[in-house]
């Protein structure tokens, strides 16, 4: 138990030295975080919906 306090103690003070990003560095990473996430979406649903288009036309003209 003594060792669990003391890996307590240890781990506050070292939260207490941590230099903390600011708010706007917060939320300007959380936008660019955002907005790749949107990119990339769009990119694999076109990807996505032209493979298909693909796959059906090389399908029907196979039979």
């Amino acid at each position: 138990m003594k060792k669990v306090i003391e890996f307590i103690k240890e781990s506050i003070g070292e939260l207490k030295r941590v230099t903390w990003p600011s708010k706007d560095d917060v939320v300007g990473q959380t936008i660019v975080v955002v907005v790749s996430l949107v990119i990339v979406s769009v990119v694999l649903a076109l990807m996505d919906f032209f493979s298909l288009q693909a796959i059906s036309k090389i399908i029907t003209l196979g039979m």
